[in-house]
């Protein structure tokens, strides 16, 4: 059973804990880098990425994380996802460039614009939550893309890596928690 963590600075990180431990992982909270050395892989959930990145800093958090994600696989959900991207913009800012994609922060619009949409992820049926959510502009050579929303990739995985611009830890399913898991396991036998 693989320990994943959960970045626990801001967001809701906890709704993470609970879809993880519901897909069969255990998790613990991630605050400081001497917590990374425990998990098996990690979780940066939504939230406000610009006060999640200050947080990150800190903490002194950014540099831990870059070097985890060069061996763990990491997911990341809507800011975790800006966190996640090799450029951001609207407006532009810092991040891990852990994947090959350049995403705009807030590109859906306001609270106001928040939504439920049904995807197809590898011909099932997926709910997903878009709340301020933002939007993969570009994806590398190397980036897949896994579901789409209006043509817009919104799920996407590079190596061990995974990025939604959703929250699938909001819905009862837990299709995008046993993918990532499937990819922990993976990278652990590699």
């Amino acid at each position: 059973m693989p320990t994943i963590g959960v970045l626990a600075l801001q967001g809701d990180f906890e709704a993470h804990e609970k879809a993880f431990q519901q897909a069969g992982a255990r998790t613990v909270q991630v605050r400081a880098a001497a917590d990374l050395d425990s998990i098996d892989a990690l979780v940066i959930p939504g939230g406000e990425s610009t006060t999640m990145l200050k947080l990150i800093h800190a903490e002194s958090l950014m540099e831990p994380l870059r070097q985890f994600g060069l061996s763990k696989p990491i997911f990341g959900t809507c800011a975790g996802a800006i966190l996640l991207a090799s450029q951001v913009s609207q407006p532009e800012q810092d991040s891990l460039g852990l994947i090959d994609i350049s995403i705009q922060r807030n590109a859906y619009g306001r609270q106001l614009q928040s939504h439920v949409a049904q995807l197809d992820l590898d011909g099932k049926p997926l709910e997903a939550v878009f709340i301020r959510a933002p939007i993969i502009r570009r994806t590398g050579g190397s980036v897949r893309v896994l579901a789409r929303h209006k043509g817009d990739p919104v799920l996407v995985e590079q190596g061990p890596h995974l990025a939604a611009t959703f929250h699938p830890e909001l819905t009862a399913g837990r299709g995008v928690q046993i993918l990532f898991l499937e990819k922990v396991r993976t990278c652990a036998k590699n």
